[in-house]
């Protein structure tokens, strides 16, 4: 990962190392849509991964625009957030998972989200990979950066 700072790069691994949570935005008809999904990430960043029913909107609009972007943050609702939150926006292309390649993140979800086991391993769950292409980390509110990852063409 080409990273601005290795504050930001400290910053970005224990959000997305702390965080259960993260907002999915999806697109579809024209409108946004957002979700709140349980994710994991990757030792070095590059993807995240997350379950979700086949039968839900979020599934759909992913199927018809891949294109996605997650939201994961550490406010606590308080003033104090102004100072002291930071949050990553995270773009980046979504696909499901299927064979080796689910068995393996598979694992890597449920490291993080044992309790999910039955929900990620039934039926007519997906897991869903976001290959990430760009981070946009925000820290005290108002300092951004942004770090694009050099990824091989597909």
């Amino acid at each position: 990962m080409k990273t601005g700072s290795q504050k930001t790069s400290a910053i970005l691994a224990s959000l997305l190392a702390t965080q259960k949570l993260a907002v999915l935005s999806t697109y579809s008809a024209g409108q946004p849509y957002a979700s709140l999904v349980a994710f994991a990430a990757s030792k070095d960043h590059d993807c995240l991964v997350f379950a979700t029913e086949r039968d839900t909107r979020k599934f759909a609009n992913i199927l018809e625009h891949p294109r996605v972007a997650m939201f994961v943050d550490n406010r606590d609702n308080r003033d104090s957030d102004f100072d002291t939150a930071s949050a990553a926006t995270i773009l980046g292309q979504a696909r499901e998972l299927c064979g080796r390649e689910r068995d393996e993140s598979l694992g890597l979800f449920l490291q993080k989200h044992p309790s999910l086991e039955s929900f990620a391993t039934a039926s007519n769950c997906a897991l869903i990979q976001v290959r990430v292409k760009t981070f946009v980390i925000v820290e005290k509110f108002r300092e951004v950066t942004e770090v694009r990852l050099q990824q091989s063409a597909e």
